[in-house]
């Protein structure tokens, strides 16, 4: 099954690829992986989150693949508490990815992604295409 990947590089910019999700299955939320594992070789990539079909966040300090409902007060991931104190309870995806991950989201460790995705074309161009 292909799911989304969100590729976010060192100078601020992200790419989206469709990947295979069969190497990732068991990998967790702050694993560093081999970019030839989902097709970008000569880099190395960490996983920084996801979500499942639901949108249901994924969270690392659930050492798990299914959801939860936890409780807590403080802001995070899927969070978002505005009262000084209050508790909330809500639900979120465990840390590990499972078969029901649609999107996990990447960071660039080591080596030069912008050269394994296309550069932005100029506006010029894109106008021309328009028209």
């Amino acid at each position: 099954m292909e799911i989304k990947s969100v590729i976010g590089l060192k100078n601020g910019k992200c790419y989206a690829k469709a990947i295979d999700n069969s190497g990732l299955i068991g990998k967790k939320v702050s694993d560093k992986i081999d970019g030839s594992l989902i097709g970008l070789k000569g880099i190395e990539l960490e996983i920084t989150g996801g979500s499942d079909t639901t949108g249901f966040p994924m969270r690392a300090d659930i050492p798990s693949t299914s959801r939860k409902r936890i409780l807590t007060n403080k802001k995070s991931v899927g969070i978002k508490i505005e009262d000084h104190g209050s508790k909330i309870r809500k639900t979120v995806r465990g840390g590990i990815i499972a078969e029901d991950i649609i999107q996990v989201n990447f960071k660039v460790i080591k080596g030069d992604a912008e050269k394994l995705f296309p550069a932005e074309q100029p506006k010029e161009v894109k106008e021309e295409a328009k028209k």
